[in-house]
């Protein structure tokens, strides 16, 4: 482990697998985030740091891309670290590696916001520049993500008390559980996310209704989608996604 970097080793847990005995995509992307945060709080620019000054970290972007899904119980090593910083926001970078080399990659877009007004502040006028490694793990500079101008699939869920984080609002991950389960059935049962971009837009409280409509992408084969989550009472825009899917490998035969 170097000053740039975060390295966690680990085993992927029974409680982390879908219902093919692989890693889920919401558990690697929460991964990511604990990671995250462990090494902003090594940085001394963690959440508890910025809570003292009346700040908070708020993920801006996410772009995640899954080469392979690790198994039960296979060793991994998850790297994760700062690749820039910018006056309004900084990007950190992901890797999740197994035995056969990265797994799973991911980029991100973080900004700092005001406790009171809700407002970002410029990342200088509170820290100073930490250890960088420029390199950057998916290339991406987060150009808008396009809304769906139609519903071909929808729901609306209630914001539960267990999707709430430290900040009392919605957890990032909950909104792209949300989105995932809006995937037709043939999908979800025989293919797995290989891309996963969000952009985060407005915060979710509990009390809220989300509706989530998802529109297939016609001319995306294997299938891809854009999703779109809103507060019911308002239509108010809390997160775009774009997800795209690929069906596993078949076993070789014998």
């Amino acid at each position: 482990m170097s000053e740039f970097e975060h390295v966690k080793r680990f085993a992927v847990r029974a409680v982390d697998l879908d219902l093919s005995g692989r890693l889920q995509p919401v558990i690697a992307v929460d991964y990511l985030l604990e990671a995250a945060a462990d090494h902003a709080a090594a940085l001394k620019v963690g959440v508890i740091d910025l809570f003292g000054k009346g700040l908070t970290w708020v993920l801006s972007r996410l772009h995640v891309r899954f080469a392979r899904y690790p198994r039960w119980g296979e060793a991994v090593t998850l790297r994760t670290w700062p690749s820039a910083q910018l006056p309004l926001y900084a990007l950190r970078e992901f890797e999740i590696a197994d035995a056969a080399g990265p797994a799973i990659q991911a980029t991100s877009s973080w900004i700092v916001i005001d406790l009171k007004t809700k407002r970002p502040v410029k990342l200088t006028d509170h820290f100073p520049l930490y250890p960088l490694r420029p390199a950057r793990a998916v290339a991406d500079d987060f150009p808008p993500l396009p809304a769906p101008t139609r519903a071909d699939l929808g729901r609306e869920y209630p914001v539960f008390f267990s999707d709430l984080d430290i900040n009392r609002h919605v957890t990032s991950t909950v909104y792209i559980q949300r989105a995932l389960e809006t995937v037709p059935e043939d999908v979800l049962f025989n293919a797995r996310p290989s891309s996963i971009e969000v952009n985060y837009r407005s915060e979710a409280f509990y009390g809220d209704g989300i509706v989530v409509e998802t529109a297939r992408l016609a001319e995306a084969d294997p299938p891809a989608f854009l999703h779109r989550l809103s507060r019911a009472s308002d239509g108010r825009e809390f997160t775009l996604l774009r997800t795209a899917w690929a069906r596993p490998p078949r076993p070789a035969k014998a």
